[in-house]
Order: C-alpha cells, then structure tokens, then sequence
C-alpha cells in the first residue's frame, strides 16, 4: 500500500469507487428507458417527468438527501416495507449512498442517452418494423448500437458525478469511517479537524485526477464508438 495515503483515506476511495459503480450499474436501465420515453413517447405527464427526473439538479443536495430520508428511512414509507419485508435498510449503509449517488447522477444520465437517441432517425426502426421485426428487436438490433456512444458517455459522467455526490449521501446515510464515508465526506471531516489539511489536500487532488479521467474516458469511447459506428 502506498504511503501517501492512510488506511482511512484508501477506505474512502475504496467505498467511494464501490458506491459509484453500484449507482450507475443500478441506474443505467432506468435511464435509457426514460430518456427513451422523453425522446420518443407523447402521454400525459410527459413535462412532470421530465421535470422530476431534473429535479436533483436544482435541488439543493441536503433537500434531496433529506427527502430520501423520509422516504428510504427506517421509518420512511418505503424504507419501512423494504426493511419489514425484505430486510433490506438503507439508510446510514453504503448501499443508501449508492442510492443518493444514483439520484444526483440521474439526471445526468438521461441527459445523454436522451440527446442520443434523438439523433437517431426513427424511420431506421420503423424500417426494421416493415420487415417483420418486432418493435423491442428494432429498437435493439437498430437503435441501441447507434445510441451506445451516448450511453457509455452518460454512464461516465454520471459515475463522475457519483463519485463526487457529497450533500445527498451525508444527508442520508451521514459519514461513517469504513461504511459511508466517501472521498467528499472524508475530505469534510479531514478539514474539521486539526493537522488535516495534507491528507484533504491529497484526497482532493486524487478527487480531481479521478473526475478529469472520467471526462477523457467519456470523450475517447464516445469518438471510438462513433468512429465503429461510421459516424465520424
């Protein structure tokens, strides 16, 4: 193990790693099929989800983490069945932090994969329709391999994001040495408390050489599988 970080510091990024992944793997499915219904399906109630999927992005972090609070907590409507029924609890776990990750990555997600399949002509699927294809087939076999630039770009930069979440993640799940402190949370603490200014200082640094590497990777695979595609 390297010197220049502390047990703590590397259970941190370990966590932080561990809880954005688990964010963008749990979400991604959720995300192309709803910036699939904003890009392409007309029904009412169409701008309230769009505006609910935006929400986390104008919200300030603590409301959003609070509002999991409420709802994902022990005694939340929802934290109280999953807890009940399937002994699943996620509040001050890093499973609860894996939510409020995916929360705040949401957005941007959808924002990605939505543009994406908006460039995709749908005349290409209903040409698959003519031939006999049944509507999921088409939208696999045509539009998914054309949009798959745009989802890889979204699920990098929503793991960006989830591994930078601070205020919706300490909100819910607080910050716990080895169960739910992320790299923000351990550079919060870090700077509270006296002589911490080196390792938040390494922590933030390391924090910002992830994020950078995130936006590069986005942009190489974007190009790649754009050039695959014939697009570029």
């Amino acid at each position: 193990m390297p010197e220049w970080l502390g047990p703590q510091e590397w259970d941190a990024l370990r966590l932080s790693l561990r809880v954005a992944f688990w964010a963008v793997a749990g979400s991604l499915p959720l995300a192309v099929l709803v910036a699939h219904a904003l890009a392409r399906w007309r029904f009412p109630g169409r701008a309230l989800l769009n505006g609910l999927v935006h929400l986390p992005l104008v919200l300030p972090p603590v409301v959003t983490g609070y509002l999991l609070l409420l709802t994902f907590g022990r005694r939340g409507w929802v934290g109280a069945w999953l807890d009940q029924s399937l002994g699943i609890v996620l509040a001050f776990r890093w499973t609860g932090a894996a939510l409020a990750a995916a929360v705040m990555a949401f957005p941007l997600v959808v924002r990605a994969v939505r543009l994406s399949i908006e460039a995709v002509d749908p005349r290409l699927e209903q040409a698959a329709g003519t031939l006999g294809a049944p509507p999921l087939w088409a939208w696999l076999t045509v539009t998914l391999p054309l949009i798959l630039p745009g989802v890889i770009a979204g699920a990098v930069l929503g793991f960006a994001k989830a591994m930078g979440e601070f205020g919706a993640t300490i909100t819910f799940v607080s910050n716990i040495p080895g169960q739910t402190q992320t790299l923000p949370s351990a550079i919060h603490a870090l700077l509270q408390s006296p002589g911490g200014e080196a390792a938040a200082a390494r922590l933030a640094g390391l924090s910002v050489a992830l994020a950078m590497g995130a936006l590069l990777l986005s942009e190489w695979l974007a190009r790649r599988m754009a050039r695959r595609m014939g697009g570029a």
